[in-house]
């Protein structure tokens, strides 16, 4: 499972929460910017706001890098880039640039030679093999489950090493793609995306684990009910002129200066002027 974190705080919050990975929403990264997820922010502004989140964790964060942000060598800089600020992976997507959120309508897509080609560069341009290169697919609303298929075999063939196909409708599709892809005693790592409000059905961690799925995404599940939360204390606040009502719904601020390590940082503090002096 991996939840999506859109700041530091709270990729803290899901490795304190016992998740064993964390993942960088795109769509987050957007939002927190306040902006739409079409592709309008650059490669250098997705890094770094990845990259703050990366290091703010022990465990492994995965991120969107929608289309590469560019042909081929641009991917490759991408790779690097991502690499360079902590991230453990990435995927990429067949969109044409500039993307669309994969649970909309009127999605256009790359050609297979062309997405092949930005796989086979992501690949090659990583330094440590453990990079993870995730080929994501978003064929199925406009080619159908077929051709989102041989999409994947296509992006496998060239090295990728999980595949992520996007915005599948119904149980049965995610274990006919699971099944096409894996036939053959051919055994690919497959992601499924359980975002809400989407084309995707409400399905538990084990039944993707079930239909073949080692890895289920939770993009913007955290981001939305903070949202909510502080869109009902704002109506609250501006109705009552107090925030006293929602103090039980609120972290107390031990449990926030536990999560930000506070006493461990007071304390190095000690340390150097212990050891260094004023």
């Amino acid at each position: 499972m991996l939840p999506g974190a859109f700041n530091a705080l709270t990729a803290m919050q899901i490795e304190r929460a016992g998740f064993d990975a964390v993942y960088v929403s795109g769509a987050g990264i957007a939002a927190v910017r306040g902006l739409p997820d079409i592709g309008l922010l650059s490669m250098a502004e997705v890094v770094a706001d990845a990259g703050t989140i990366a290091q703010a964790v022990a465990i492994p964060a995965l991120a969107d890098a929608d289309t590469g942000y560019g042909p081929p060598l641009s991917v490759m800089r991408t790779v690097q880039a991502f690499e360079q600020a902590g991230l453990a992976g990435i995927h990429l997507e067949d969109q044409e640039s500039p993307k669309k959120c994969g649970h909309l309508p009127d999605k256009r897509l790359v050609s297979v030679a062309e997405m092949a080609q930005k796989i086979g560069a992501a690949v090659g341009a990583r330094r440590d093999p453990d990079f993870l290169i995730v080929a994501r697919t978003d064929a199925r609303a406009v080619e159908g489950l077929d051709g989102a298929v041989k999409r994947a075999r296509a992006y496998v063939d060239v090295g990728a090493d999980v595949v992520f196909p996007e915005a599948l409708e119904s149980a049965e599709e995610f274990k006919a793609f699971a099944h096409a892809l894996n036939k053959e005693g051919v055994t690919v790592p497959l992601v499924a995306n359980m975002t809400e409000f989407g084309k995707t059905p409400y399905l538990t961690v084990k039944e993707f684990e079930a239909l073949g799925y080692r890895l289920v995404l939770f993009p913007v599940t955290a981001l939305r009910v903070a949202a909510r939360a502080i869109e009902a204390l704002l109506e609250e606040l501006k109705s009552l002129g107090t925030q006293q009502r929602s103090l039980d719904k609120m972290q107390t601020r031990q449990r926030l200066y536990e999560l930000l390590r506070y006493a461990e940082y007071e304390k190095r503090d000690d340390d150097i002027e212990k050891w260094y002096g004023r």
